[in-house]
């Protein structure tokens, strides 16, 4: 489930650096599961009646499928603007830990801050994933272009595939079109668990699916976030406990 590992000289450039990550990106497993994933996010704008263009605009801009269906559904419901900006927005904070985790593996102390902007945006479960495995196999001063180039080489089938499920969303079962969008937190969690070589990476994400189906059958707000506080939390102090006995 992993892309080749990736090989290059001591000093490539930053052109070679790029074409590397969008190769990286492309054979990812993660880029068949974000390609599926966006069949059935393009089939559901053009069954909710949005126009391919606001589709497609949003797979590039917005970069997070979970905030897409959110945004998708929203404006097809007739919410207003502002209530619908700020649900895609909180459904976004999720993503910040992970931009604050993997800006130590791209930046220098003398890296201006617009380098940074569009590696940020294109930081997702998946990028961060295959990021993780990849970056610290070039010199730091390649990071960033390499990064680049992963997002890109997911990105654009994504957009690709929203375009193709626009166009088939008239032949695909709903049924089918739920599945495809069922694909993507399935192969995140078995991500995540291959990647957790901590004890306490294991025990917060056994404890996150032993909580997940507790908040969610009493159907507290914001499940999700509050499975990830508690469970990431007592994994923390387990780990501080454990630490301090002799």
């Amino acid at each position: 489930m992993s892309s080749p590992a990736v090989t290059h000289p001591s000093d490539p450039p930053a052109s070679a650096a790029f074409l590397a990550g969008m190769r990286a990106g492309l054979l990812s497993v993660f880029s068949l599961v974000l390609a599926a994933t966006y069949v059935g996010i393009g089939a559901l704008s053009q069954g909710l009646g949005l126009t391919l263009w606001w589709s497609l605009t949003a797979t590039v801009l917005f970069w997070a499928a979970p905030a897409q269906v959110i945004f998708i559904a929203a404006l097809a419901g007739g919410a207003p603007l502002l209530e619908t900006a700020a649900a895609v927005s909180i459904s976004g904070v999720r993503l910040l830990p992970m931009v604050v985790a993997i800006l130590p593996l791209l930046k220098r102390p003398d890296t201006p801050l617009y380098r940074l902007l569009w590696a940020v945006h294109l930081t997702s479960i998946a990028t961060w994933i295959e990021g993780q495995r990849g970056l610290p196999q070039w010199p730091r001063e390649r990071r960033i272009a390499f990064y680049n180039g992963l997002g890109a080489g997911m990105c654009i089938p994504a957009a690709s595939c929203t375009v193709l499920g626009y166009a088939l969303a008239g032949r695909l079962p709903a049924m089918l079109g739920a599945a495809l969008l069922f694909i993507t937190p399935l192969v995140f969690l078995t991500s995540l668990v291959r990647n957790a070589r901590d004890g306490v990476d294991r025990l917060a994400l056994a404890l996150g699916l032993a909580t997940a189906p507790v908040f969610a059958v009493l159907e507290v707000g914001l499940d999700l976030v509050w499975t990830g506080v508690v469970a990431g939390t007592a994994a923390y102090a387990a780990q501080r406990w454990t630490r301090r006995q002799p």
